[in-house]
Parts: structure tokens; sequence; C-alpha cells
């Protein structure tokens, strides 16, 4: 299932998904103005540096089990363990398998219960809050595109949460936020007393020092909401009659993850391309990316194709090198399925096979595949094709717009399936 959403809107989808009870992962990608949206107030649709938004959304038998920001980068799991003084816990060197085979945010609060840094009543809140941030930004969308694949649930399993009542609550945050606008525009701004003497006059003295305190014009509304575990709208409610009297400024700040991510920019316009293999051979996986370190380029391999969908939107690649003969799910299905997403429309994407049959070809352009390559294959005619389709000078080479907002943690070495981690190099 996937489309646009001037087709259907994500609450429809939703509802689809709960209808039928449906298991597996929606990936949805925002599109379109950074100017607010005049329905909603919304300017969180793409950043100023216009970074795109995307999210992914788990379910199990047609209920939420988790949902966040495709592009986490830990920042709002430690807003919310600072509730629980947690927030000192996050070892950002120590990434367990759970957090990269499924989604960092979830597998961390994995690994902060194994730890007894956090107990199951503390974690199921901290998830079930990030569902409901995510599905507050997900039903104010009107621009976008999405792609739901059934598969394998998200595992373990925390919490499930039913759909209809998530949706009838979040809806009706979404409408009383349309009553801020134009005053509050994006739960992402940041709240800056702009005439404390008169608010020091008018206010009680806990009340100006509780404002004062988190008003200083660097944490957002929705950090607030965070700290404070109260839904964005009752944060926005709070400072709303202090902004329409003037007395309180708005500043629209970016986000810390997207703030975390443009600050890299500068490193990647040094770096070469990332690349991805697909390959359930081990040799090849070894082979490639040995290959391609040794010429400095950032590679990592992916062993299980069923896998492979949810792992190449996390790490978006510049360039993927995928298998034909696999089990389970073979090349033509994975490249059939990533250029039904615009975030891998113009990808290139080099089928890798044993064969070398005209047919074969055929079938690989007939799915969207770029170009071919033959194994037995040697590291020139590899890196020919690399350079080919992603080398400095190449039409496909990374953009600096690209650059953003595809940007990683670089800092992480990211280990899957157990095999050799991206380099930073």
């Amino acid at each position: 299932m996937q489309g646009k959403l001037n087709e259907i809107d994500i609450r429809s989808i939703l509802q689809l998904i709960e209808l039928g009870q449906r298991t597996g992962e929606l990936f949805v990608e925002s599109y379109g103005s950074a100017s607010p949206n005049r329905e909603t107030g919304l300017s969180s649709l793409r950043s100023s540096s216009g970074i795109q938004r995307s999210w992914f959304v788990f379910f199990l038998n047609g209920r939420i089990i988790y949902a966040g920001d495709t592009h986490s980068t830990l920042t709002r799991l430690k807003d919310y363990l600072r509730r629980y003084k947690a927030d000192k816990a996050l070892d950002y060197d120590n990434i367990s398998a759970i957090a990269i085979n499924n989604a960092p945010e979830y597998g961390y609060v994995w690994a902060l219960m194994e730890s007894h840094l956090l107990t199951a009543e503390q974690g199921r809140s901290i998830i079930q809050s990030m569902v409901r941030e995510t599905l507050f930004d997900l039903l104010s969308l009107h621009q976008g595109s999405f792609i739901f694949e059934q598969g394998s649930a998200l595992a373990p399993q925390l919490i499930t949460l039913e759909i209809g009542p998530l949706i009838m609550q979040t809806m009706k945050q979404v409408q009383e936020w349309k009553q801020f606008h134009p005053h509050i525009q994006s739960p992402e701004q940041c709240p800056c007393l702009s005439d404390p003497e008169q608010l020091r006059q008018n206010l009680p003295i806990t009340s100006f020092e509780a404002l004062e305190r988190w008003a200083d014009g660097k944490t957002s509304l929705r950090q607030m909401a965070r700290y404070l575990n109260r839904e964005i709208v009752s944060v926005a409610r709070a400072v709303y009659p202090y902004v329409k009297q003037g007395t309180v400024q708005m500043l629209l700040h970016e986000s810390p993850e997207l703030v975390q991510r443009s600050d890299k920019v500068g490193v990647h316009h040094e770096q070469m391309p990332r690349i991805v293999c697909i390959d359930d051979g081990a040799t090849v996986r070894a082979s490639v990316e040995q290959i391609l370190s040794e010429h400095g380029y950032a590679a990592a391999s992916i062993s299980n194709p069923l896998k492979a969908l949810s792992l190449v939107f996390q790490l978006k690649p510049d360039l993927i090198l995928c298998d034909i003969a696999m089990p389970e799910l073979d090349g033509y299905e994975i490249c059939a399925m990533l250029r039904k997403s615009t975030a891998f429309r113009e990808t290139p994407i080099i089928m890798l096979t044993g064969k070398d049959g005209f047919i074969d070809r055929v079938k690989a352009r007939m799915v969207g595949a770029t170009d071919y390559l033959t194994k037995p294959f040697g590291a020139g005619e590899l890196l020919m094709l690399v350079e080919k389709y992603v080398g400095l000078g190449s039409p496909h080479s990374p953009k600096p717009e690209k650059l953003l907002a595809e940007a990683l943690e670089d800092e992480l070495e990211i280990n899957i399936e157990g095999s050799p981690s991206i380099s930073s190099s």
C-alpha cells in the first residue's frame, strides 16, 4: 500500500491498518513549502534549512508499537529520560543490536530497562509519549507520500496502543492547535521573554519565575512538553496569552535533531558517498566493503533481505548494490519497493547476480534498476560503476542539500547483522 497524502490522509491510512489488523511498517515522507500551512498553522513540514521530515510507525495486528522520526539522533529520547533523571545514562558509543536492527530510540529504551536504569512502567510511558508526539505531526500533515509494508513486527514489544482512541485524542489536539495560529506556528518555536518587567508586575512571583525559567529562547515548546510530561497543546495554551499580548516572543529555531545534523554538513562535503550492499552471501559482502573502504567510500552491508527495506530507509545511502537471487525476498522485489518511495526514486541501484542472461537484465530494468553487475566481479569493475554513478563530478554525486537532509550520526559506527560497520573515513 502506497500513495500520496493528497489522495488519502494519514487518519484513513491508520484506520485501514487497524481494520485489517496489519503487522508491518508505515513510512511517511513530507514535502512542500517551509511556510506555515494556512489551515493548521504548522510550519514543521520542512525546516528552514530545507530538510524534509520522514517518520516510521510500527504495527502489530493493527495496533501501534512505536513511532518516531527516521532521522532521530536520540535527542528526543534524552529529553524524555530527563523526566526520570536518566538522561545522563545514554551511552552513545555502545549501541545494542536491537537499537540497530529496529529503531535506535526503541532499542535504547530496552537497553536502559535491561540495565535497570528504567522501569518497565517508565519505558512504556516514554514509548507512549513518543507515539503521541509522532501522531500529532503526522495527523497535521497534508503534503507527502507514504508506503506501508507488511512484515514481521518490531520485537520485543513493550506496549501496543489501540489506534482508534489515539486518533480521536490527537485530532482534538490538532484542532485546538489551529486556534493558536498565527501567534504560535510550530512546536519547534522557542518562547522568549520580550518584556520581563511587565510580566513581573502582572504575574505572581512563582508563575513569573516558572515562565522565566522555561522561556529562555533556546527551549522549544516541544522540549518543554517532553520535560514536563505534558501534551504540546497544553504547553502552547499556557504561553499563548502572553505571546498574544506581546510580552513573550516566539523564536523559530531548528529542532535539536535538525541542528545536530546540519552542523555536520561541512564534514559530509569532504566525504565520499555512502553505499549499501544487500547480499545474503558473506563473501560478497566482505569483498564489497573491503574494496570500497580501501578507496575511501563509506560502505555498509545488509545480509537479511527482509530487513533491508527498513534499514535502507534509515541509512539513506547514495548508491545501493543489491543481489538478485536471495531467499524470501529477491532483489527485483526490493528494487521495485524502493522505487515506489520518493526517497529512492533517483538513487542509483545496481543489481548483483551470478547470471549473465538477457532476460535478467531486462527484468532488472523493468523494476527500475540503474545498472547490472555480474558476479564474480573484480575491484576494477565495481569501482568503475561506483565512480560512474556517485563518484565526484558524476550526475548522481551528493548535492549539498541532499547531504544536509541525509546527514546521519557519523560518530557512531553502526554494525548491521554482524557485518563490518559504516566508516566515516
